[in-house]
């Protein structure tokens, strides 16, 4: 979306996001970092990659933190051109665990079926 602004929006079933949940629980230096890069995807985008994003596969994509040694991530896809969704948070070792990815696609696939009912709205 070249000179627009992307909506970050959080996943959610019965308006409960589990990144928020994720988030939440994380401590707040990488609560922090990951707030900036949610401001970086919201100014780039797609355009957003190395060492701040990354493609995983099926059109999934991750947030990347280090903190401590520690390596988390928020797992995301984009709906449409103007629209990233946030799916769920993970720490990884080496590689985002097989069952985390087929999580992010199962997300994906729920919000594109019905994107009312799977976005989170603050109350």
């Amino acid at each position: 979306m070249p000179g627009g602004v992307t909506e970050i929006i959080f996943f959610a079933e019965r308006n409960v996001s589990p990144a928020i949940i994720w988030l939440d629980d994380q401590p707040p230096k990488v609560q922090l970092k990951f707030v900036r890069l949610m401001e970086l995807l919201r100014e780039q985008g797609a355009r957003l990659s190395r060492p701040h994003a990354a493609p995983l596969r099926d059109k999934i994509y991750e947030l990347r933190v280090r903190h401590l040694n520690v390596n988390y991530r928020l797992l995301y896809f984009f709906h449409g051109q103007g629209i990233a969704v946030v799916g769920h948070g993970c720490t990884k070792e080496r590689e985002v665990d097989h069952a985390d990815i087929e999580r992010a696609i199962e997300r994906r696939e729920k919000y594109l079926r019905r994107p009312e009912a799977h976005r989170y709205v603050e109350t």
